[in-house]
């Protein structure tokens, strides 16, 4: 379909169905036993408030989970199911940092950040780690860019673990700070986020916009109807379910077919929390 070898890293098979367990777990794993005691907070739109409360699940800890209004009513059922504690805010980066700060102040819990955390982003590279221990071969792997997590600890594992392999990211036209911030080499934000990939409306971060910008190649931003037509030929090929966010990078690779071209290229795909009574196509 785009004259390359493609693969596909699939993160959606995660128990809690996306990447992020990765890195939630972790980031718990380094909490001391006292803070452990004390819990932990996050803030997320969906797969790593599922991921930490799943994480803290299984170690015996309390998680709160700050949620915009607005999130996919799958993933609030998801983090209920992990017995995570949702606190529901206003869907901005403020509300949800706030909110955030004031259950870390009263609770005493350790704040867990989705994607600004070095603990989470060394978490995130074990993706790729496996990957390329997989497929050696490989000339670039492709994530989707949000908060910068996934795509920083894949470019750290591209370093370390290849001796060749580029890392791209894609990122949707309507949320494309992270293309604004590598052409600036300052952190940009975005005035607005009307875009489906909802997994992909937040910025980047002072732990991992360094590492982007030494080792991200470049981010290749896509249009909104063209990410759900590569949602839909991953559900229609692949037999697998995908969310809107995941299905951006390859998105990229269709749209830049000849710049691929007899490539080896590796794409994660992020995750597969995906409201199916309100699929795009």
């Amino acid at each position: 379909m785009v004259g390359a070898d493609v693969v596909f890293k699939c993160e959606n098979f995660q128990k809690m169905g996306a990447f992020k367990m990765r890195g939630a777990a972790n980031a718990i794993l380094s909490l001391s036993n006292e803070e452990r005691n004390r819990g932990v907070v996050t803030h997320s739109s969906g797969n790593f408030a599922q991921a930490v409360s799943l994480a803290a699940q299984k170690l015996d800890v309390k998680a709160y989970i700050v949620m915009p209004e607005n999130a996919p009513q799958v993933k609030k059922n998801g983090v209920k199911t992990y017995n995570g504690e949702i606190i529901e805010c206003e869907s901005t980066p403020q509300a949800r940092e706030s909110t955030a700060n004031k259950i870390k102040e009263q609770k005493g819990a350790s704040f867990l950040h989705p994607s600004n955390q070095d603990e989470v982003i060394y978490g995130n590279s074990t993706a790729a780690i496996e990957l390329l221990e997989e497929c050696p071969e490989l000339d670039v792997i492709l994530t989707p860019v949000g908060g910068g997590g996934l795509i920083a600890g894949t470019a750290l594992a591209a370093k370390y673990f290849s001796t060749k392999c580029q890392v791209i990211g894609g990122e949707p036209m309507e949320a494309d700070d992270a293309y604004r911030s590598l052409v600036s080499g300052e952190i940009e934000t975005n005035d607005s986020f009307h875009t489906i990939a909802d997994g992909l409306r937040t910025h980047l971060g002072d732990r991992n916009f360094p590492i982007i910008k030494k080792h991200v190649d470049k981010i290749i931003r896509v249009e909104e109807h063209e990410i759900v037509e590569a949602m839909q030929i991953i559900w229609e090929r692949m037999k697998i379910i995908i969310e809107p966010s995941c299905a951006v990078p390859f998105a990229a690779v269709l749209k830049n077919k000849e710049e691929f071209k007899n490539k080896k290229v590796g794409i994660i795909l992020s995750g597969g929390n995906v409201d199916v009574k309100n699929l795009p196509f």
